[in-house]
């Protein structure tokens, strides 16, 4: 691991606005801050918007500016990535960002029935191959672990340049008679790209300057609904 690296691990544990538990803490438990982000982290009732898969938290931080009623909390497994975010937001005074480094397989240790009022999905790895679509962060491996903490109506935005995704997501939406509230192939050319949906990360930027369309999808998934796998026309994505 190089100098700079442990460098900002280093300065990272010093941080305020970031938590990231040991493992071994959170395997078969729930982390003290379950339930608990509104009166102990931010110490306000505001709503609470995740952004997971966050990178180095652009959308997060471009959210949190533009909402100050609203508290965010980014996450990601990469510690050096999260750095950035967090030392930004705190050169910033942000005091309604945080920043969670933990593995999305663990998320349900840290967050308790209805603490959650939406989730951001930025640009994630597509998973291309079928035999890895489970691994998709909207996948019926994940969207039932949302479930168990977002509110009733709460929005789940998925922005990615990658058209097996944004079929795959749209397809299972469908399926699943989930309330999908926008769905666009090409978001910057619908006329739907608000100041929300323009926040933009370093890697949209890129996949813009090529040419490669935005694709934005945002629902609500019932609390009561087994959600089901949709692989239908898959291999034609």
């Amino acid at each position: 691991m190089g100098k700079n690296k442990l460098q900002r691990f280093a300065e990272m544990e010093t941080f305020t606005n970031v938590v990231q538990p040991v493992l071994d803490d959170i395997i078969n438990t729930d982390h003290p801050l379950k339930g608990n982000w509104s009166s102990t982290f931010f110490k306000n009732t505001n709503p609470i918007v995740l952004e997971l898969g966050c990178g180095k938290g652009e959308y997060t931080l471009g959210l949190a500016q533009k909402y100050p009623d609203k508290n965010f909390i980014g996450v990601d497994i990469k510690g050096a990535r999260i750095w950035a975010g967090a030392k930004e937001a705190l050169e910033k005074s942000l005091p309604n960002v945080g920043f969670l480094r933990t593995r999305i397989e663990q998320i349900t240790s840290f967050f308790a029935a209805n603490e959650i009022s939406e989730i951001w999905i930025t640009f994630p790895d597509p998973q291309e191959k079928r035999i890895r679509s489970l691994k998709r962060l909207t996948s019926s491996r994940f969207l039932p672990r949302y479930q168990t903490f977002l509110k009733s109506q709460g929005i789940i935005h998925l922005k990615t340049d990658n058209t097996i995704l944004y079929k795959y997501t749209s397809r299972l939406a469908k399926s699943n008679k989930f309330n999908i509230l926008v769905n666009t192939a090409d978001l910057y050319n619908s006329g739907l790209s608000d100041e929300i949906l323009s926040i933009r990360t370093f890697y949209e930027s890129q996949y813009l300057a090529m040419g490669i369309p935005i694709k934005y999808i945002c629902f609500t998934i019932p609390h009561t609904n087994e959600i089901r796998e949709s692989y239908e026309n898959e291999e034609n994505s």
